[in-house]
């Protein structure tokens, strides 16, 4: 199974890169992980940067993908309950769990409707590379917990 970020925009270079890439890593001995990065809308309304956004993330989709949309809508999960869904993920035969992080404008309608799952990191807005670390850091928890490492202590 492959855990696959699509987002636009790009890394900012520095810490929180860092800290992301160095999860990324972390997460990939134990799964096969990608990061798509889109080209962000540059329109200024924005229902159309949003349609011209979900076009480019519902266009990554494969056959057999589960498309898990990162949004304050969603449901906030414990790092437990990551585990228990990754477990679940990997259990369910998909070929990739693509995880939609949106732009500063946020995620599309057509990306929500598609989507089987939406996950939140709560109801705070977190700047777009941060959440990127936050999303592998917990992944990366998640998997640990699955593996019964001591890095969830």
């Amino acid at each position: 199974m492959i855990l696959r970020l699509v987002h636009p925009g790009s890394a900012a270079r520095g810490p929180l890169d860092d800290a992301a890439r160095d999860y990324l890593g972390r997460l990939g001995r134990h799964h096969r992980v990608e990061e798509v990065w889109l080209r962000p809308s540059k329109r200024v309304e924005t229902a159309p940067a949003l349609a011209e956004e979900a076009s480019q993330i519902l266009q990554t989709l494969r056959d057999r993908d589960r498309l898990v949309a990162l949004d304050r809508t969603g449901k906030a999960l414990s790092s437990e309950g990551l585990s228990e869904r990754l477990a679940a993920w990997m259990q369910a035969g998909h070929g990739a769990i693509v995880l939609a992080l949106g732009s500063a404008r946020g995620l599309a309608p057509e990306v929500l409707a598609r989507a089987e799952e939406r996950l939140s990191f709560g109801p705070m807005t977190l700047p777009h590379d941060l959440a990127r670390v936050v999303l592998w850091e917990q992944l990366y928890r998640a998997s640990t917990i699955l593996r019964g490492e001591p890095y969830h202590k």
